[in-house]
């Protein structure tokens, strides 16, 4: 059951250029985690920091996926900042962007709080 405001509670919504911009940013990051094989490369290179390791071998047979797929994946991981490339000729190395991941999860309970 909802309770009601009563006529003198006055209860503003409007948003500040700084609250749309970080709702912007958020549904961004979100639209970034949300797609299962999104999920499953980050629980990989999660797995291989760990040991002290990146991602340079292929991606396709671990996830069932088409090359071009498993690209488009990790480009948006990419752009969302939640991983970093970084150049292993003749390969690239991917690891997990901890800070990024921890930031974006503060502020995501900063906005709800």
């Amino acid at each position: 059951m909802m309770t009601k405001c009563p006529d003198s509670c006055q209860i503003s919504f409007a948003a500040t250029d700084q609250q749309l911009k970080t709702e912007q940013t958020l549904a961004a990051q979100a639209k970034a985690l949300s797609h299962p094989a999104r999920l499953r490369i980050l629980h990989i290179l999660h797995t291989l920091d760990a040991m002290d390791s990146c991602l340079n071998s292929d991606l396709v047979s671990e996830l069932g996926l088409a090359q071009s797929t498993v690209s488009e994946h990790l480009r948006i991981l990419k752009q969302a900042n939640f991983i970093k490339a970084e150049p292993n000729p003749p390969k690239v190395c991917y690891r997990i962007n901890r800070e990024a991941l921890n930031t974006f999860n503060a502020k995501f309970s900063d906005f709800l709080s």
